[in-house]
């Protein structure tokens, strides 16, 4: 076998407790937990997480804390609020986290390519130029770069002045 990636930050995937329902639902509603679910904010109507399986280093979600697979069900407050706490977030990511870009996204509904469909959430994916190349389309592997725990810690410390 010629194409191993060690990726230990996939342990808790592969061993770690299973979280019975809706992943998102569950890191709502045990606020007690944030640190170790990294949770970076969380108000009212939302909360920010961490991606555990990143597209890059920093890549986080805005989830609203109301279950729904339907972004047209959502009441447009949260919509708006969700939309300001982007605009804060692409700032945080830029200013403090050195990216030279972000991609900003929803997949809605499985067949719009949602991994977790029943509860829409928005993707923040910072990005830095020359940061693409053909690894992941040639041999369908993601690399990331750095310490998962280490960009928490330093993300988490950064939204202080951001949320």
């Amino acid at each position: 076998m010629e194409n191993i990636l060690y990726a230990p930050w996939r342990n808790d995937y592969v061993s770690g407790e299973k979280i019975d329902g809706c992943v998102f639902c569950h890191i709502s509603s045990h606020a007690e937990d944030d640190a170790s679910l990294h949770v970076l904010y969380r108000d009212e109507h939302c909360f920010i997480v961490m991606n555990r399986y990143p597209y890059t280093p920093g890549h986080f979600m805005i989830i609203p804390h109301y279950h729904t697979d339907s972004l047209e069900s959502l009441d447009p407050k949260v919509w708006l609020h969700i939309s300001a706490l982007a605009q804060k977030g692409v700032h945080m990511l830029k200013e403090s986290f050195g990216a030279h870009g972000v991609n900003l996204g929803m997949n809605l509904g499985r067949a719009g390519g949602a991994g977790i469909a029943e509860h829409i959430h928005l993707h923040l994916v910072p990005r830095w130029e020359r940061d693409t190349n053909f690894i992941t389309s040639i041999s369908e592997t993601r690399v990331y770069s750095t310490d998962f725990e280490k960009i928490f810690l330093k993300l988490k410390e950064a939204s202080k002045n951001y949320f």
